[in-house]
């Protein structure tokens, strides 16, 4: 069990792996509300330019704007200074629509495909969840089935041996569907547990490689029905906008179910955050915000805003 010196660490790399968000966001919200005298009009303008700058995205912008000025309305809000508070509480209750941790049935096959485009960190991502997996108590088997990309066999071969599980593969160029097809006959021969599915980055705009996802999903159903039980996309938070699009496009052609942001530390447009939970009604499953093997963590809305919000010495 984690000890509360243990969740205080986790909160610090949070909170740290932030930075970036919390300076660029939290500080032009700061002087805005410090060189207002009074809520009016000038003010929200001021505030709504902020976020969108931030990343959060017109949306959620839009839909902060609208809810502080109710509360203005109802004399709920008298000065500015009770404007960072209001900031904080309206962004936790639209973070909180998108979290969803992952649930993992004990005593049956769980099989969980990752997608993403090249460059998101995936491979890297799913060595970090199979480790997070394993020390929850889960067995693990990983699946190579990027059979395409250089040396991607060999760097999740690396990462089983790290984490100490055993690895599904076959040879470079080998049918990717083939590979899967072998790793499920395998895993309902075996005790039951988690098969992680590496596959290979792709663009979300090549047609004939987003086919070949639905067809390794199509030979997962046939082989065990109700497979795949989860489709997590990788996403990197420096792209931003772009991320969006690549949900979008994933979710429409094979079902996404899960989302995955890593380099959250890596970037000032943490508000992308907010900016999938309100435009995307895909469940946020894991965040990543540093290179260690325990940076990658369930999302939580409450601990990622008190994070976001908190003071440089707290």
């Amino acid at each position: 069990m984690e000890t509360d010196n243990g969740k205080r660490g986790l909160f610090d790399r949070l909170k740290e792996g932030l930075a970036k968000t919390r300076k660029l966001l939290l500080t032009d919200v700061d002087d805005i509300i410090l060189g207002s005298k009074q809520i009016d009009q000038a003010l929200f303008d001021e505030l709504e330019e902020a976020l969108i700058v931030a990343d959060v995205g017109p949306a959620f912008a839009g839909e902060l704007i609208d809810s502080l000025r109710e509360k203005v309305r109802r004399k709920e809000l008298a000065s500015p200074e009770v404007l960072r508070t209001a900031l904080r509480e309206t962004m936790r209750d639209i973070l909180l629509r998108s979290e969803a941790p992952l649930r993992i049935p004990p005593d049956e096959i769980y099989t969980i495909m990752v997608v993403g485009v090249n460059g998101t960190g995936k491979t890297t991502t799913i060595g970090k969840l199979a480790h997070q997996l394993k020390r929850e108590g889960h067995k693990l088997t990983l699946v190579a089935a990027d059979t395409f990309r250089a040396a991607a066999i060999e760097q999740l071969e690396a990462w089983a041996k790290r984490v100490g599980v055993p690895l599904v593969r076959q040879e470079a160029n080998a049918d990717p569907a083939a590979v899967v097809f072998d790793a499920i006959r395998s895993a309902k021969a075996a005790p039951p547990g988690v098969v992680i599915i590496d596959t290979a980055g792709r663009l979300h705009t090549k047609v004939n490689l987003m086919e070949e996802l639905k067809k390794i999903r199509r030979i997962m159903g046939r082989e065990l029905p109700g497979a795949p039980h989860e489709v997590l996309l990788v996403l990197d938070a420096t792209t931003g906008q772009n991320a969006i699009a690549q949900a979008r496009m994933f979710r429409d052609e094979i079902g996404v179910t899960g989302l995955i942001l890593t380099k959250l530390d890596g970037t000032a447009k943490g508000g992308v955050v907010v900016r999938i939970a309100k435009e995307l009604n895909i469940p946020l499953r894991y965040i990543c915000v540093g290179e260690q093997l325990d940076d990658l963590r369930p999302f939580r809305a409450v601990e990622f805003v008190e994070a976001l919000f908190a003071e440089n010495g707290r």
